[in-house]
Parts: structure tokens; sequence; C-alpha cells
């Protein structure tokens, strides 16, 4: 079947792999038994789960009894945040305590650290610079004797940012803080090891590396404590209850044995400055992010007196579908979070566009889409001037 569209969002979702798929079809019908029950089928999707796990954890290079499965990257971000924060107790009783993450993560996060506030937690928003970099020196002062957990995404998944997450794992580990990072957007591209980055908890899914949907990971790094946001049967060392989501599972361990040895992202990267270099030459464009700090295939720039949204639905009517931002936020008639945090420019920030490319992506996708851009962008700046 040829493909009549050229898709540009990778960062919102990637279409299943079909090697990946191929994994996963048996645990549907043949092999649809529940793993925690005790015949013979049901011990057959459990050694399914068992292995993915044990694939899992070596790719993070942990323990299999650090990966607890979720239903996705939001449901591991949630656990991470509230799970930690929550299993502080004294006498029985709640305490009061210190989290940090950015002004710039994703609204899991986010949302997860407001919902803390009303607990009783103090939360403290890093600003990032200009190119949306956390500043290790404005962490270091953040700090507190109360500090309890540091949430810093990986990598951002609007403007591809990547943050010095082993730097500052070593700050937090003199201070015995716990240190999660949302690693969603970075599993594809960037070293995973979670030893050599530090950190205590970390999240990834399945829906942005050529995995299945609805199906997420959260590495807990032995001795870290941490209560459920789930109840019921005690699946996943009792903090995340529910029948396991047998075919998603051996998807994700699948897409992620697809990952080893590759995953650099060198052609992405390729078409990406090739993207920038061209998309910069329209007048009045700005490129959000930091130009080599990011990831191989993210690409997000404000043209000026251009609505986004505007621009996202012209280059859909030819087929080229690309976003304004994070698809967990495009019901938001609200600037991009994460633009107004690098540059308090609203204007700039309703201007932007997100290009994010993927392995499919060709030098022929990215012709089609710089031509339509630039034709748009004119087109909608001529229709903004007539008054």
């Amino acid at each position: 079947m040829t493909k009549d569209f050229v898709y540009f969002d990778h960062a919102a979702t990637t279409p299943t792999d079909k090697r990946v798929l191929k994994k996963m079809l048996p645990y549907f019908d043949a092999d649809f038994a529940n793993p925690s029950s005790l015949y013979l089928p049901a011990l057959k999707a459990k050694k399914a789960v068992d292995g993915s796990r044990a694939q899992i954890a070596k790719f993070l290079n942990c323990k299999p009894s650090e990966i607890i499965f979720t239903a996705g990257g939001t449901e591991s971000d949630n656990l991470a945040v509230l799970g930690t924060a929550r299993s502080l107790k004294l006498k029985g009783e709640r305490v009061k305590g210190h989290i940090i993450t950015t002004q710039i993560e994703h609204p899991a996060v986010l949302n997860a650290c407001r919902q803390l506030k009303k607990e009783n937690f103090d939360v403290t928003y890093l600003p990032v610079d200009r190119d949306g970099i956390v500043k290790l020196d404005g962490l270091k002062k953040a700090l507190r004797k109360d500090t309890v957990l540091v949430s810093i995404m990986y990598a951002n998944n609007e403007i591809g940012t990547i943050q010095p997450i082993a730097e500052i794992s070593k700050i937090l580990a003199k201070r015995k803080i716990l240190f999660h990072s949302d690693a969603c957007q970075a599993a594809g591209y960037l070293p995973m090891d979670a030893k050599k980055l530090g950190v205590d908890l970390l999240t990834i899914n399945g829906s942005k590396i050529y995995g299945p949907k609805g199906i997420g990971v959260l590495y807990i790094k032995k001795g870290v404590e941490i209560e459920p946001i789930t109840f019921g049967g005690g699946q996943e060392n009792g903090l995340r209850s529910g029948t396991e989501n047998v075919p998603a599972i051996v998807g994700l361990a699948a897409a992620i044995s697809l990952l080893r040895g590759k995953g650099k992202g060198e052609s992405e990267k390729k078409l990406r400055d090739y993207i920038i270099q061209e998309l910069l030459k329209i007048p009045n464009s700005k490129l959000n992010g930091h130009r080599t700090k990011r990831l191989p295939n993210n690409i997000n720039i404000s043209f000026e007196g251009v609505e986004g949204e505007s621009l996202v639905l012209y280059l859909d009517k030819e087929k080229i579908y690309t976003s304004t931002g994070s698809a967990c936020s495009s019901t938001s008639l609200d600037p991009s979070h994460v633009i107004m945090a690098i540059t308090n420019d609203a204007e700039r920030a309703h201007s932007s566009l997100r290009v994010t490319l993927g392995r499919s992506t060709t030098k022929k996708d990215a012709d089609k889409l710089i031509s339509a851009t630039k034709k748009y962008v004119k087109k909608l700046r001529e229709m903004s001037a007539v008054k």
C-alpha cells in the first residue's frame, strides 16, 4: 500500500512497527490467558511477560525486579511523582516535603506536582535558559533540607532540548535526593543506561518508539520507597494492580529490541538540520530550543505573524501532518508553556510549528514540507495584513 501522506508528528506517536505487531498477535488469540492464573496457557503468558521484563531490564541495565509495567508514560510519571512523595510518613501521618521540577515538563509531571501542592507539599518550578536547558547552579540553589524528589525530563517533547541528566544526578546523589526523569522522547535516540544516568526512577513508553500505545514502564531503583496510586489484585509488585496487558508488554519489548545498536537517529539528524536551514530562510522565523543539544528528529520554529494552528491546518490540506506542540495539550487555546518558559513571548508561542521526523522520513518528504510551509506562511501573513 502506497503512503499518500507525509507524517511529521512522531513526538506525538509513532506507527507500530510491523515486526512488533507480529510478535504481539499470538497474545490476542492463541495465548490470550491471564498471566496471574495457574494453568498451562496462563504460565505461557506469564513467561512472555517475564521474558519481556528481562529484555527491557537489559536495555536499561537494571534488574528485572526494577521494571514496573504501566498503561503508558502518563501513568508512569504519575506513579513516580505521586508514589514517592506519598511514601513519606511520620507516625502514620503525611509529612510536608519539597518537590522540584521544571517549567517545561510534560503535563503528566506538572499536574502531578500540582496535586501534591494540594496535599501540603511545596513545589518549585525551575526556570530554564533561552535554549530550554536547566541551569545547574539554579538547581543547587533551589535544593532544601526537605527536598525529597526532583523530576526533570531527559528530552523535551516540544522543543527537543536534551538535559544534562547524568550531571544532575551527581548533584542529587550527594544530597540523597530521589531523581526521576521522563525519558519517553529520549528512549529511541539517547543512551538509556539507568546506572550511568544515575536516576532513581525513569519513565519510557511504547508509543514513542514504534511500539504499541497503552503501555509504559517505570524503572524504580531497588530500595526506593513508593506507594501505589491504583489498587486491586497486587500485580507488578503491588504497585500497579490490574491484569497485565500481555500483547502490549510483548510489543514494548519487541520495539526496544529494535533500538539496540540503532536509535541514534543519524538519518533524522541530517534531515533535521536540512529542514531547519531551509525554514529559517523564511523571514522573521526563529528556532525554539538549542540548535545542537536537541533530539535528532525534533524541529520547532516560530513564524512571526502566523498562527501555528492555522499553519497546521493548511499543511493538513496537503496531507502533511505536523503539530504546534504536545498532543496532550492540543485542545487548549493557551500558548505553549514550554515556549513561554524560554521566551516569555505569547505571540512567539502561538506562532510555533513542531515537526518531528521518523525512521521512514525521506528527503522528498522534507522538500514537500519545506515548500508547503513557505507557501502557507506567506499566505497567512498576507491574510493577516488585510484589515
